[in-house]
């Protein structure tokens, strides 16, 4: 009988190699929450707005937006609305809470008929509470 030698296996050895794949899942998860977030910082509408030393922001109470641009193109709550069919919009807005404000934000461009015909607008649709919203 021969007694060999017993054939030892080494064990595993030690990975000195980087997982790469945790790093690259939470790359993945943070790039997802700033392309979710990106599009929330950046305001739609491009207005100057004039500069008043009494501006404060208002409450929290139920308001609609109304914007006009330097160019007369108007919005209501950011989407583009003509003037035909603003006066309807500001009347069902009326009939479901009258005291809603208006929260009218115009380009310092603007005319100043403009904007008084757009505060005629909105009075005729039954909304008087109006504010107009100006950079501190």
């Amino acid at each position: 009988m021969a007694f060999g030698r017993l054939h030892h296996q080494p064990g595993t050895q030690p990975m000195s190699d980087i997982n790469m794949t945790p790093l690259i899942d939470v790359m993945l998860v943070l790039m997802v929450i700033f392309l979710l977030t990106a599009p929330l910082l950046v305001s739609s509408l491009q207005l100057a707005l004039p500069h008043s030393e009494a501006a404060k922001p208002t409450s929290g109470e139920a308001a609609v937006q109304l914007a006009l641009d330097k160019s007369g193109a108007l919005f209501l709550n950011k989407q583009p609305v003509t003037l035909e069919s603003l006066k309807p919009a500001l009347q069902a807005v009326a009939q479901a809470q009258a005291q809603t404000e208006v929260q009218l934000r115009a380009d310092e461009a603007v005319p100043y008929g403009r904007v008084v015909e757009l505060m005629g607008v909105v009075q005729a649709a039954g909304l008087t509470r109006i504010g107009f919203v100006a950079k501190p």
